[in-house]
């Protein structure tokens, strides 16, 4: 029954399929020759075009998460690293989540929101109270959102989310403006992925929670969530509808991480089979406590070493893809995932309906949370944190408003041209942050790393005219790029 190019849901992510590729992965997981051949295969080649990277079948990839040789797995990250460098560079985009509404009509046992759960209070931001936490937003200095609100059709119907994207985009404060929107709501219709598309949202994000459809029912009750094809086919009607940037996710914790890793595979590979194009992004969140969640009831949870593993051969897997890690996870986890294959995380982030107007750094509302926020740090303590490995925070939106996406996006992503554009488009944007937002000693180190990273522009005309872009901001100018 599995066909990649299949429509139909139990065909694209074949349960058969995917217990035949754990039985051949446990089987060739001391497999050396095997394991050395699917790693050089996975390794960046140069050619005339620059650099490309084949990726890696959900059965390969699934040999390599279950081999436990542990100088394979030191080369497993090496690679990753090499991988990463590769097609994303040193930069690291950032983002913040914006909740908009808890109303839910799901029972989904995992998440707060279900509409069972009478411990939360129930909100909707109006219009007016979007208009304060976006300009709280953007005094923090964020460039790019993703908006998230529950499952109800009275509370939340499309047109109250077209609406809430138009008032985050028309807003500008100060020097402050959200100049990418992306959209994590439930699966809907063509129509409304049309609509989504002419809001203009960025990607279109949809987490698949589990891949295993008996769990999957059993997790989600009730409710239209319920339905385990339409959920899964959502990412065609997107498509179908416009939209060419979707990301996709899995909830580690409520299954068997394995059956998840290929799943998620699997459904990447759909993907380009039937549309041409991967994920844009791939977010790897795990259950945390909230509100009425405890995370210690599901019987599948993962330690970290097995999560960075998770990150590192996703990355191997689908080179290009942008892999997201949110404040669910603490610094220290952060820390040791980032060179794996992160490329976006957020900061500052608040999971509250309405948790950003009106609070300091050090406060937070914690009534109407989703999931407790490990990492509680400040966007600018989190830049700076950044900066001292190393790293540059990009709050860059360029490809998304210059058309770059779909295709167009990953045929530059996967000869790793993309980086004649994001790397001087991060350093002009994390120059704006520095001057607008920056405390003095996140800018000090920021202005040293600046100093050092133009030089990595390797096009002298583009190094010449980003240099005159930098100098540009700091008397005044906004807004430039490649």
């Amino acid at each position: 029954m599995y066909n990649p190019k299949s429509l139909k849901a139990e065909e694209f992510i074949s349960d058969e399929e995917i217990l035949d590729t754990l039985e051949y992965a446990e089987k060739n997981k001391h497999n050396m020759e095997l394991i050395e051949q699917i790693l050089e295969k996975a390794a960046p080649k140069k050619t005339g075009r620059g650099v490309e990277c084949a990726g890696l079948s959900h059965r390969e990839a699934s040999v390599l998460l279950a081999c436990d040789i542990p100088e394979m797995t030191e080369k497993m990250y090496s690679l990753a690293r090499e991988i990463k460098e590769a097609f994303y560079g040193n930069r690291i985009v950032m983002f913040a989540p914006l909740y908009l509404s808890n109303y839910c009509v799901n029972q989904c046992v995992y998440c707060p929101y279900h509409y069972q759960n009478r411990e939360i209070p129930r909100k909707k931001l109006t219009q007016e109270e979007i208009i304060a936490e976006v300009t709280a937003l953007q005094d923090m200095g964020h460039k790019r959102l993703a908006i998230e609100a529950g499952e109800d059709p009275v509370n939340n119907p499309i047109e109250y989310i077209l609406e809430c994207i138009n008032t985050i985009y028309s807003i500008k404060h100060k020097n402050g403006a959200i100049r990418r929107v992306n959209v994590n709501i439930a699966a809907t219709t063509i129509e409304n992925y049309r609509k989504l598309k002419d809001a203009g949202i960025g990607t279109y994000i949809l987490f698949q929670e589990t891949y295993h459809k008996e769990s999957y029912e059993k997790l989600h009750p009730s409710g239209p969530k319920h339905n385990y094809d339409y959920h899964t086919e959502a990412m065609d009607r997107a498509m179908e509808g416009g939209i060419d940037d979707v990301g996709l996710g899995v909830l580690f914790g409520l299954d068997m991480y394995k059956y998840e890793f290929a799943g998620l595979l699997m459904h990447a590979e759909h993907l380009e089979a039937v549309h041409g194009v991967g994920p844009h992004t791939i977010s790897v969140p795990r259950v945390k406590r909230a509100s009425d969640i405890d995370p210690n009831v599901f019987d599948n949870s993962i330690d970290d070493e097995i999560f960075a593993k998770i990150i590192a051969c996703i990355r191997i897997a689908v080179p290009y893809t942008g892999m997201i890690i949110s404040t669910r996870e603490n610094e220290t986890c952060r820390n040791k995932v980032l060179g794996l294959g992160i490329s976006q995380i957020s900061g500052g982030s608040r999971t509250s309906v309405g948790g950003y107007a009106g609070y300091s750094d050090n406060e937070r509302p914690h009534d109407t949370e989703q999931f407790d926020v490990s990492d509680q740090r400040s966007l600018d303590e989190v830049v700076k944190w950044l900066m001292d490995m190393d790293y540059i925070p990009s709050f860059c939106t360029a490809c998304y408003r210059e058309g770059r996406t779909g295709d167009r996006f990953m045929s530059l992503c996967k000869v790793g041209q993309i980086q004649n554009c994001c790397h001087p488009n991060a350093l002009m944007t994390l120059q704006e942050y520095l001057e607008d937002y920056a405390s003095p000693e996140t800018k000090a180190v920021g202005e040293a790393l600046i100093a050092r990273e133009i030089h990595n522009v390797t096009n002298p005309k583009v190094k010449e005219k980003a240099l005159a872009n930098l100098e540009a901001i700091k008397n005044g100018s906004r807004d430039f790029r490649f």
